[in-house]
């Protein structure tokens, strides 16, 4: 698996930043609650986004050996008005510009601590890429907007959540990852409107010994079949697996069982 350039997952923040200050700005009611995140309204989702990219900025910036409270963040929590679209519009222009400037500064091989193994710049330039990628589209679901996101980026955002599972999993770092041991089982995920060169294809094994996945075409327990950015959105648990537009061949319930369990939250 290779991953993208540096520049490009900068490139994306910026991107990402722009898109959701556009949905900041046309929503009608920031109070609205996000259905895919339903403890959360619009406002608290933005802010919730905007301190994540401004506490990875403060890590990158300074070179942070050890994690950072949050609470050391300038301004990690948003702006003091609440309700106040203009002034979280603000903040969001504010936070993607320190983002995507210290991490253009560092570049992707800056020593920066990690919650991985993964401790540089280049771990924050990718995560936070994938972070808003995902988070923009809890956005867009809240407001009833369209939504896409650029094919490459798409599909890196599933390597990266498969490969974030086999770090819980490795790590022990939460409970659920032990539930997705067993015998052997398999997900097959295929996105049907992309080049081949891109090979937006998965093979995920569920076995004894845990996770393991890579990119290809191979029969599996079960298939997830669509475009790409609905498969990427249900693998999330943003769209539900019955979206117009998805297949899924074979045990519906494997796949079933793996979106209940991989979770962050």
């Amino acid at each position: 698996m290779t991953l993208l350039a540096h520049e490009r997952y900068c490139d994306e923040i910026s991107h990402q930043v722009d898109q959701l200050r556009a949905l900041v700005t046309s929503a009608a009611d920031l109070s609205a609650t996000v259905p895919t995140c339903p403890d959360w309204s619009l406002e608290r989702l933005v802010r919730h986004m905007g301190g994540a990219l401004r506490w990875a900025a403060a890590l990158v910036r300074t070179r942070a050996q050890e994690h950072l409270p949050t609470e050391q963040v300038p301004l990690g929590g948003g702006p003091e008005a609440q309700g106040d679209a203009a002034a979280l519009d603000a903040w969001l222009a504010e936070t993607g510009e320190l983002v995507v400037g210290a991490l253009r500064e560092a570049g992707p091989d800056a020593k920066v601590w990690s919650w991985t193994g993964a401790a540089t710049s280049g771990f924050w330039a990718r995560r936070m890429a994938c972070e808003i990628t995902i988070h923009r589209a809890d956005a867009a679901l809240t407001v009833g907007a369209p939504y896409e996101v650029a094919p490459d980026i798409a599909a890196d955002a599933l390597d990266e959540w498969l490969q974030l599972v086999e770090w819980v999993q490795r790590s022990g770092a939460r409970e659920w990852a032990e539930k997705l041991r067993g015998p052997g089982r398999s997900i097959h995920l295929h996105a049907t409107d992309t080049a081949p060169e891109l090979n937006a294809e998965w093979f995920v094994e569920l076995g004894e010994d845990g996770v393991g996945w890579r990119r290809g075409h191979e029969k599996a327990t079960v298939a997830l079949r669509g475009p790409l950015t609905p498969v990427l959105l249900a693998f999330y648990r943003r769209l539900p697996l019955d979206t117009p537009g998805l297949e899924i061949l074979g045990e519906r319930e494997v796949l079933e069982s793996w979106l209940k369990h991989t979770t962050f939250g």
